[in-house]
């Protein structure tokens, strides 16, 4: 089911706007052949320049916010910086994740590029990087993934107190519980059993609330996008519509 990004609040100095899965924020050398850019069919919707503020990743979906010019942008960007911007995402992973976790692992930087990737992990220096985890729901469901008769998965909500790149799915790989639909930090024979068993086959991690203030007038500003398509499904299918929302 194809989903278009929609804008969700817009006045003379920014747009927020609601991102599906599968659009890449802006062009890419890394994926130079995806069509779907969300930047440019913002721009084509609302008939302004726009200019990225941040970055969400083309698997994830959600909030995203744009300003209208340079000056905007940075006072935006400045603000996800500290403490009193907010960025709330809910995800699922495998197992039963704590109830509250404070992941506070440095991450090396990922590299874009095949010239970076030769270089060892070793010689990249790790950056800081904080994650905050809470669990909102469970399930056990009776199909036997790996070598347990049942699996497990967790709803869990995550606020990001630095920006590394993939560093929630890398944070949660890192404590042993991956986020589910992710090829690349996950694990592929849940990936796969969510998609033969529920049709799910994207990446289950969605950014579903930002909080900053007005770039102009500093008025607090709160941007709130749920779920659309395979992870509304899920989230039914799993009675978590309301844990996802607390």
């Amino acid at each position: 089911m194809s989903i278009d990004p929609e804008i969700i609040f817009e006045d003379e100095y920014l747009l927020a706007a609601y991102k599906p899965e599968g659009w890449l924020v802006h062009r890419s050398g890394i994926d130079r052949h995806e069509i779907r850019i969300l930047l440019q069919y913002l721009r084509d919707l609302s008939g302004q320049h726009l200019f990225p503020v941040h970055r969400l990743d083309k698997p994830t979906s959600g909030v995203i916010v744009f300003a209208k010019s340079s000056e905007a942008a940075a006072q935006l960007q400045q603000q996800l910086k500290e403490e009193h911007s907010q960025k709330k995402y809910i995800a699922v992973c495998r197992g039963y994740c704590p109830e509250r976790e404070v992941i506070d692992y440095p991450l090396p930087p990922v590299a874009d590029f095949k010239h970076q990737r030769k270089r060892s992990k070793s010689d990249l220096p790790r950056q800081e990087a904080v994650t905050l985890l809470r669990r909102l729901a469970t399930v056990e469901l009776p199909y036997e993934v790996d070598r347990y008769p049942s699996s497990r998965y967790s709803l869990v909500e995550i606020h990001l107190k630095t920006g590394r790149r993939h560093q929630i799915r890398r944070h949660l790989k890192h404590i042993h519980h991956p986020l589910i639909g992710c090829p690349k930090y996950g694990k592929s024979s849940h990936n796969r059993f969510f998609l033969h068993q529920f049709g799910c086959g994207r990446l289950l991690l969605h950014s579903v609330r930002l909080e900053l203030k007005h770039p102009v007038s500093s008025a607090p500003l709160v941007f709130q996008a749920e779920p659309r398509g395979e992870f509304k499904k899920l989230l039914e299918t799993f009675d978590w519509v309301e844990a996802s929302r607390a």
